[in-house]
């Protein structure tokens, strides 16, 4: 008989997982469908990725013409904070891939970013080849287009990424309320709520 590979439900740890924040730059503010509240959540990710010691990748497509991440995000970067710039869409360039190699018991990417349909979306199918679960966060992602943004979750999920929210995967993450880092997380959540109302 043979034997069955079984398929991932998409548990999460923080010693096991990345964030990658994928093309939050300056010249994109004006274009992209709910721009506020993406980088508010995405501003929320990586402060709570600085709490529990997740890795951080940021990547810049083109910084020559579209700039870097935009300061409300540059402030989140610790000093292991490693930032690729790119001209593929995809954030797995051959630089990021050696970087995601060398972090060992890495198994999980959450991603937040732009733009859900291309840039999102290819570095997703990127990291679900290279063997790593994928969630991405429908409210921490966006693309100019609303029906773009919504038929890429779409074609995201037919392909076996996890589509889920920052507050899901923040608690999940966190698993309990014993949970060391808790108290910070959960204020991290409150404080985006408000924000984001």
């Amino acid at each position: 008989m043979a034997s069955l590979v079984k398929a991932s439900i998409g548990k999460i740890r923080p010693a096991s997982s990345v964030l990658m924040v994928c093309d939050i730059q300056e010249r994109f503010k004006s274009v992209i469908h709910n721009w506020s509240n993406m980088v508010t959540v995405s501003k929320t990710m990586m402060d709570a990725a600085n709490t529990m010691k997740i890795p951080m990748v940021v990547s810049e497509q083109y910084p020559k013409a579209f700039l870097h991440t935009v300061d409300t995000l540059q402030s989140s970067y610790d000093k292991s904070t490693k930032i690729f710039e790119k001209k593929k869409f995809s954030m797995v360039t051959d630089d990021c891939k050696a970087h995601l190699s060398q972090l060992g018991s890495v198994k999980s990417a959450i991603i937040v970013g732009v733009e859900a349909h291309v840039c999102v979306l290819q570095t997703s199918l990127d990291l679900i080849e290279l063997g790593y679960d994928v969630h991405v966060l429908a409210d921490g992602v966006s693309s100019q287009s609303p029906d773009h943004y919504k038929q890429a979750l779409d074609r995201l999920r037919q392909s076996g990424v996890f589509v889920t929210t920052s507050e899901s995967i923040l608690f999940q993450l966190c698993e309990t309320s014993e949970y060391e880092h808790f108290r910070s997380i959960s204020k991290l959540v409150k404080e985006q709520a408000v924000a984001l109302n």
